[in-house]
């Protein structure tokens, strides 16, 4: 019997063509939700580590009966040898007492006890060879320590890191120190401890000025607890997500120097339009400073590079500009002084995290209702100076809600429900 030949011997050159575009577009249609997919695990994974430190606050508090000091560690003392490396000047951030709090039990016992290791190729810089309990200023890249990056500091969405000696590791999430700034950088407290500039005894100018301004969940270099929230912890920001220096003079991502239009009569007193918007701003790439901007080209010396340093350039910002805006410094440095506005921001589309003061974690949007940025920072008014300038301590906050839930007692009603 014989059988019947099929006529038809494989595709047409059409149908492999028409094939061969099907498979495409699935492949370009499946290739985004991929990326998608990959990033809402990354933006879970930053929210987890959020509030595992969260968690670490609450435990400390529970322990110590304070939240973690920013800006603690070892004080200056008079006639000390080479006071950088033979104490740490109370620069070290909130994240390091919460080290034993989050599973790093090893790294802390290396900070809190003396040991005379240093990184390769280098010597222990302290006298005698011995690194002092607490170790040296968070800048010192030859201390172990400071060098190691910690996993649940890093948010996996940011893929900003040190790749070379001389770098310091990093920190994604940071202490929220309010909605003004005068002596932000070390909450009205000297190297040796004492408010002022005397090394002996506080000053009451000093006490009078930080505590007029010092108005966030964080207090520098002062003893903070969860009864001076007035405000209530879950209408307060314990502290916010930060973006790292990648080294592309990004607005969210790196800090601009030498930015005096924000500046009133002294730094202490900031006006935030003037670091919102300006020459500094690539009008052409809002997203980028501008060719002519100074941004620091040294990656330990850029925005959030060092986990273990208080000062809002590396572990702190304030509620002042909205999410993703710029960061700004009135001098040419990484901010040793009051003249610093420190801004949220993260590598997620439209926002960024910020951890509650009860715990809770939040996205906060880049449209969050922030007020006026032509209004001044809150600081007292100094003597002599006429018509005032700041805003006058305990109002409001000019700068909306996102500056009243940066507050912890200035009585703003929040009338959201964050965290629905």
């Amino acid at each position: 019997m014989q059988r019947p030949h099929s006529s038809r011997q494989g595709f047409t050159l059409v149908e492999l063509l028409v094939v061969i575009a099907i498979i495409g577009i699935l492949v370009g249609l499946l290739l985004p939700a991929v990326q998608a997919a990959r990033e809402a695990a990354r933006r879970m994974s930053c929210s987890n580590n959020f509030k595992q430190i969260g968690l670490a606050i609450h435990n400390y508090h529970s322990a110590f009966k304070q939240i973690p000091t920013n800006g603690t560690g070892t004080a200056r003392i008079d006639g000390m040898p080479n006071q950088s490396n033979n104490s740490n000047r109370l620069f070290l951030s909130w994240l390091v007492p919460v080290l034993p709090y989050i599973e790093q039990q090893a790294l802390w016992d290396q900070i809190s006890n003396p040991n005379r290791s240093a990184t390769p190729g280098q010597t222990v810089a302290a006298t005698g060879g011995v690194w002092p309990p607490m170790g040296p200023c968070p800048w010192q890249t030859r201390y172990i320590p400071w060098v190691t990056q910690v996993p649940a500091f890093r948010c996996p969405s940011d893929p900003g890191q040190a790749l070379a000696p001389g770098q310091l590791a990093r920190t994604n999430y940071a202490a929220n120190l309010g909605d003004a700034v005068d002596r932000s950088n070390n909450g009205g407290r000297n190297d040796f401890g004492f408010f002022g500039n005397r090394r002996d005894r506080d000053e009451n100018w000093a006490v009078q000025r930080a505590r007029a301004a010092q108005r966030g969940f964080f207090w520098n270099r002062n003893e903070m607890k969860f009864r001076d929230v007035l405000d209530g912890l879950s209408n307060t920001i314990a502290a916010g997500e930060v973006v790292t220096s990648g080294g592309k003079r990004e607005v969210k991502a790196d800090f601009v120097r030498n930015i005096t239009a924000m500046q009133g009569p002294n730094n202490t007193i900031l006006i935030p339009a003037g670091c919102k918007a300006g020459p500094h701003i690539d009008p052409d790439r809002p997203q980028f400073y501008d060719e002519t901007a100074t941004v620091s080209g040294s990656l330990s010396q850029s925005k959030h590079a060092r986990w273990a340093d208080s000062r809002a350039y590396y572990s702190a910002f304030h509620t002042i500009l909205p999410p993703n805006n710029a960061n700004c410094v009135t001098a040419n440095n990484d901010g040793n002084h009051s003249g610093v506005i420190s801004t949220a921001g993260s590598r997620h589309s439209g926002g960024a995290h910020v951890l509650m003061g009860d715990g809770a974690v939040i996205f906060m949007t880049d449209s969050v209702e922030s007020g006026d940025p032509q209004l001044p920072t809150v600081c007292v008014q100094r003597s002599g100076t006429a018509p005032p300038v700041a805003s006058i301590p305990g109002t409001a906050s000019n700068y909306g809600l996102w500056g009243a839930l940066g507050t912890r007692d200035s009585g703003e009603t929040i009338e959201e429900q964050l965290n629905q």
